[in-house]
């Protein structure tokens, strides 16, 4: 099997091309690609075929480390995108891919950057899906006995945002997992830790469900910019420092799509056993 090493901001990816080669990977191939020392090591595996939908020009699956599939990854549409780039796949500089969470649009830059339509946030808690009677502008959860506040947004993948003073003593490694895999979330969630340091700058830390901690998370800072400019902390453009570094974010209000913008990078390619 012909592979890929990507990352977008150090959230790292295989990307498998299986528009020439089909190819079927299982739960546990998944895990083996994904594991650091026995495989190739990653936070991701995407698989790029050929749509379904007529509308699209390509279209991606998801895995996470740990076997599960994922509907959302906004470092990995990056990812992709890059990828029918440099590979020769992409006619023209403005691309439609179609994904479990639906289409979304994706931009390649002059820069070499990649700007994705990551569409509409839900926020009613059906469609995100967790666990409420109805819309509100902010939940508390029971967690390991105390109160936290979240706001609760999907972008295609279910995602809990956590206001923290400083982002480095966040408890990331605690909380993260007592809420990634909370009751009131049925698919799990992707949690984020958000530090808002002016109305155009905020840092943000990520424990991404089926994977952990991750550097970055696409998605996961486009669930944040939401929760934050609902809260009237931020403006409709903010750049959100992640500990891999830097995506700029734009979200003109309800109703409208979060556009995001950032790297993609390759950096190797190789074959191996699945």
């Amino acid at each position: 099997m012909h592979f890929t090493k990507m990352h977008g901001l150090g959230n790292d990816f295989v990307v498998v091309d299986t528009l020439t080669a089909p190819l079927d990977l299982g739960a546990a191939q998944v895990r083996r690609l994904a594991d650091r020392r026995l495989g190739v090591g990653c936070d991701q595996v995407l698989i790029i075929g050929a749509p379904t939908d007529p509308a699209a020009d390509f279209r991606y699956v998801i895995y996470n480390a740990d076997g599960s599939r994922a509907e959302q990854c906004g470092n990995g549409v990056r990812c992709i995108a890059r990828y029918l780039a440099d590979h020769g796949l992409a006619e023209r500089p403005e691309l439609v891919l179609q994904g479990d969470a639906g289409r979304v649009r994706a931009r390649l830059e002059a820069d070499g950057a990649v700007t994705v339509d990551m569409g509409i946030p839900r926020l009613e808690p059906a469609a995100i899906p967790f666990a409420a009677e109805r819309r509100a502008p902010g939940y508390t959860l029971e967690v390991d006995g105390r109160e936290v506040s979240i706001d609760a947004v999907s972008m295609g993948n279910p995602h809990a945002v956590l206001l923290v003073d400083d982002v480095e003593r966040a408890p990331v490694a605690t909380l993260g997992p007592a809420i990634e895999s909370h009751p009131r979330f049925p698919q799990r969630a992707n949690v984020g830790f958000l530090q808002v340091v002016d109305r155009t700058h905020a840092r943000l830390r990520v424990y991404e469900r089926g994977a952990g901690e991750t550097p970055a998370c696409g998605s996961g800072a486009c669930a944040a910019a939401v929760a934050g400019r609902l809260r009237g902390l931020l403006d409709e453009r903010v750049h959100i420092r992640l500990p891999g570094g830097e995506l700029v974010l734009s979200w003109s209000g309800e109703g409208a799509p979060v556009w995001m913008t950032g790297p993609a990078v390759s950096v190797f390619e190789g074959q191996i056993r699945p």
